[in-house]
Order: structure tokens, then sequence, then C-alpha cells
């Protein structure tokens, strides 16, 4: 029965997994929210120096905090997703284990 519990956090897992992925799709979609912003930015400073621009500067700010999530995310769906792969190959032979047992006790 211990293939049950196994199961259960495997289950856990990838709920937590498709939490990841809908905070993953939140941050992309901000971030191309972003971009375009500062192409907006950029269009209206014109011959403007945009190194100097608060407005771009805090877009540019956060567009690389939002990049940053984005790959810390990314590492995270990797790490459960192995961790979620490893689970199944757990459950599979222990149940596979658990079936030869019961061939052999019979």
């Amino acid at each position: 029965m211990t293939f049950l519990a196994i199961d259960a956090q495997k289950n856990l897992f990838t709920l937590q997994k498709s939490q990841l992925q809908f905070e993953q799709t939140l941050v992309m979609s901000r971030a191309n929210y972003i971009t375009k912003q500062m192409s907006q930015c950029a269009e209206a400073a014109g011959d403007q120096d945009l190194d100097n621009n608060p407005t771009y500067i805090a877009l540019q700010q956060e567009e690389s905090y939002l990049e940053t999530r984005k790959d810390s995310l990314d590492s995270q769906i990797t790490l459960i997703e192995n961790e979620i792969s490893s689970l199944k190959n757990l459950v599979t032979n222990n149940i596979k284990s658990s079936c030869t047992l019961n061939l052999i006790g019979s």
C-alpha cells in the first residue's frame, strides 16, 4: 500500500506544477505587456536618450525582474517534473513488486 501514498505525493507535485505553470503564464503575459510599453515609450521619446528616461528605466527594471522570475519558475517546474517522473517509476516498481509477491505467495 506504500504506492498509494507515493501516488498521492505525485498528485500533489502535479498540482504544484500546474500552479507554477499558471504563474509562469502570468509572468510571461506581464513581460510581453512591459515590452510593448517599452516600445511605446521609445517611440514617444523620439531622438531623446532613453538612459535618462525614468519611465523607461523602471520598465527595464521590471522586465529584468520578470525575466529572472520566469527563469526561476522554469527551474522549479523542471525539478518538479523530475520528481514526478521519479515518483511514477517508484509507484510502478512498487505495484510490480506487490504483484510479484502476490503471485509468489499464491
